[in-house]
């Protein structure tokens, strides 16, 4: 885990005493027009008292747009007044590709494939290092917020390593009724935090370059959570605590034809195996009512889905995560769904 001293934190170079917030532009190669300096913008709000210092970032793929919606109601809550430690946010990662709607930069690498980055690499890992060196390396926490790409929707999620105590700690305060227990992948910024020591949560949930209000609002909930269960903030009492189930594995249910598919499986429901979740029709056939059915290869919850009808053999169409108890999660799913509208951790929702 980074070693921070005091509850003094500096940021490309600025320190930010103790009580203080700080908005901060962090520096990043520029377009090659060249009209005007880019900076990865980053705030910092820094506690009286000493603490964790976790950061909380979005848009990392420049086209995932949830957790910037996030970050913006995190950053006007009320609770931040009596933080102890200190909370780096960052709502806007990519700043290449959210101009460019674009889950890419502009080299098309992938940004959460480059880390813990170079200085002297490619444009993603000349980005990845600057986050790394000013933003990972000063901090003890972190959660990266995310959405499902183009054209798919997730259920809310998160994805963490859970052979970490401390990690799995987290994860189940964050209060979303699944977990998936998930591989660290080479060049990720989980996998740069990992090689820290740095416990770190990853939030799935809606669609890219949507904004999704259950989504958002169990995103700033969830990390409201986990600064009570690191003691970042006072707990209380009308928190509302969800057990949540872990899946070990999960995988996508592909197209056994090429067509118009009809959904028959919404997110969140459970699926039994052999279940026909789908069925795939000849556009050019308004006559054929058969089709062909999509089924599931084993029994889980869909926390995946895409929401295109026009598909071609071989795309992914649902994302399937296995339980042990597929009943009681689903129900659990349901619960977490019917009652979001009823948070009262919220601010009203703004975008």
């Amino acid at each position: 885990m980074a070693k921070v001293e005091g509850n003094v934190i500096e940021i490309d170079g600025e320190i930010i005493p103790p009580g203080k917030r700080r908005i901060i532009e962090l520096p990043i190669p520029n377009f090659y027009s060249a009209q005007s300096s880019l900076n990865m913008t980053v705030h910092v709000v820094n506690g009286v008292r000493p603490g964790p210092k976790l950061f909380v970032s979005a848009a990392l793929h420049g086209d995932e747009i949830n957790g910037v919606a996030i970050i913006r109601r995190l950053l006007k809550h009320s609770a931040l007044k009596r933080l102890r430690g200190t909370l780096i946010a960052i709502p806007i990662v990519n700043v290449f590709g959210i101009i460019q709607h674009s889950r890419y930069l502009p080299d098309r690498r992938d940004l959460n494939r480059a880390f813990p980055g170079s200085p002297t690499g490619s444009l993603a890992a000349r980005v990845a290092h600057i986050f790394h060196k000013e933003i990972v390396e000063k901090s003890t926490h972190g959660i990266d917020f995310h959405t499902a790409a183009n054209h798919r929707d997730n259920l809310p999620q998160i994805r963490a390593n859970l052979e970490n105590p401390e990690t799995r700690r987290l994860a189940e305060a964050f209060g979303v009724p699944v977990i998936l227990n998930s591989q660290i992948r080479d060049g990720s910024l989980r996998g740069a935090a990992s090689d820290v020591g740095m416990p770190m949560l990853l939030y799935e949930a809606g669609e890219a370059l949507r904004f999704d209000e259950l989504s958002i609002r169990a995103g700033v909930r969830g990390t409201l959570s986990v600064m009570r269960e690191l003691d970042m903030l006072p707990r209380s009492r009308k928190t509302r605590r969800i057990e949540p189930f872990v899946a070990n594995s999960s995988a996508w249910v592909r197209a056994p034809a090429s067509g118009v598919m009809h959904n028959a499986a919404r997110l969140g429901s459970r699926v039994k195996k052999d279940q026909t979740i789908g069925v795939i029709t000849d556009p050019s056939n308004m006559f054929d009512e058969t089709g062909v059915n999509v089924t599931v290869p084993y029994s889980g919850l869909v926390i995946g889905r895409t929401n295109l009808p026009l598909v071609n053999e071989g795309d992914a169409l649902f994302h399937i995560a296995r339980f042990e108890d597929s009943i009681e999660v689903a129900s659990q799913v349901e619960v977490f769904q019917a009652e979001d509208a009823g948070l009262d951790v919220l601010d009203p929702p703004k975008i």
